[in-house]
């Protein structure tokens, strides 16, 4: 038996996979991977001849092709190659109070929001199970000393198209790495359907919504899963959510000039958002080559706020990190997908086979 990757694998598979070994080591071998987040051939506890049968029979799924760190040292950025030669991203963020990594749970998107790098470069295929969890378990190591705290499925692609495989990795993150399930975010465009499957779950995430226009004629051309999942579908979900599972909700909009950043917006959003309790984060636009349009300036994203604000909307500025190093969803994979080989601008393996 050969796994797609070491965090592929079920407890039950591991058990096959060493069902010539004593009982015991599929714990021990299980715990190393989620506990003390080894890699097979640093589990020393074990026998070489295991080490290396594991390391060969259950390998890992993501190879480091760049790792980029922000001039402030508070943002990680990482390009994976998977096993195809697809490429995802994972972002390491370092705030006083936390550390948070934004994972990617599909390469590409076919969701086709214009103003998103990764929108713009097509779908190519669904993440596994293990691929979306061995990037936490990645930068959990990268993040050390420090305790990865959070964890947001905001990164490349739509979480609740590729319902099956995140909410394993949701599952396994809460069962086996012991982060708590109030520290997990799952973010989606509006698809109605998964917002529902993924209430009925009784897990008590948090859900963003990229809403970025609040009337169904801007939205529909902003976020085109709008013309499927209109507003007043998404408002009506939005509440089933938040009563099932009694997490607030959260709108991620991206200030957009001239777009979505008007006085009326504003108005809109916050007819959105009040029946919702909802809390808004404003998010300067970053620049995406392909997108003729620029982020709103600092002082209307603080006007933008402050309507919300005499709204009855609680509304916060998202700070705009790593962006010396292409840290938005999909940038560095668009900048570098025309690219054979990758030069490490700064090497750091952070696999995790890394010593």
């Amino acid at each position: 038996m050969t796994a797609d990757s070491r965090y592929d694998l079920t407890i039950d598979q591991l058990a096959t996979l060493i069902e010539d070994q004593p009982a015991y080591r599929v714990r021990q071998v299980w715990d190393g991977l989620y506990q003390r987040l080894l890699a097979p051939t640093e589990m020393t506890d074990l026998p070489k001849a295991l080490r290396e049968r594991l390391d060969r029979e259950a390998p890992p799924a993501l190879a480091a092709a760049l790792h980029l760190t922000s001039a402030s040292g508070d943002t990680d950025k990482i390009l994976w190659r998977l096993h195809d030669e697809t490429t995802v991203e994972t972002v390491l963020m370092r705030y006083d109070d936390r550390v948070t990594v934004c994972v990617s749970t599909q390469v590409g998107c076919a969701m086709a929001c214009g103003f998103c790098a990764t929108g713009q470069a097509g779908f190519d295929r669904h993440l596994t199970t293990g691929e979306i969890v061995e990037q936490v378990v990645a930068a959990a190591r990268i993040a050390r000393p420090r305790r990865l705290s959070n964890v947001v499925f905001m990164g490349m692609g739509e979480p609740l198209a590729n319902f099956t495989h995140v909410v394993a990795a949701l599952h396994r993150l809460r069962d086996d790495l012991g982060l708590s399930a109030r520290h997990l975010t799952v973010s989606t465009v509006g698809i109605i359907p998964g917002i529902r499957r993924l209430a009925a779950e009784q897990l008590p995430l948090s859900l963003a919504v990229s809403l970025h226009a609040a009337n169904d004629r801007l939205r529909n051309e902003l976020v085109p899963i709008n013309r499927r999942y209109p507003l007043a579908a998404l408002s009506q979900a939005c509440a089933e959510y938040r009563e099932a599972t009694g997490r607030r909700i959260s709108l991620e909009w991206a200030m957009i000039a001239g777009t979505n950043d008007s006085d009326r917006d504003a108005q809109e959003l916050a007819r959105f958002a009040r029946p919702l309790r909802a809390h808004v984060n404003l998010i300067p636009l970053n620049p995406t080559p392909g997108w003729p349009t620029t982020a709103s300036p600092r002082r209307r994203v603080r006007e933008f706020r402050d309507l919300l604000d005499a709204a009855g909307v609680n509304a916060t500025i998202r700070a705009n990190r790593g962006v010396d190093i292409d840290a938005a969803c999909g940038q560095l994979r668009a900048r570098h997908a025309n690219t054979a080989s990758v030069t490490l601008k700064r090497r750091c393996d952070v696999s995790p086979d890394a010593g």
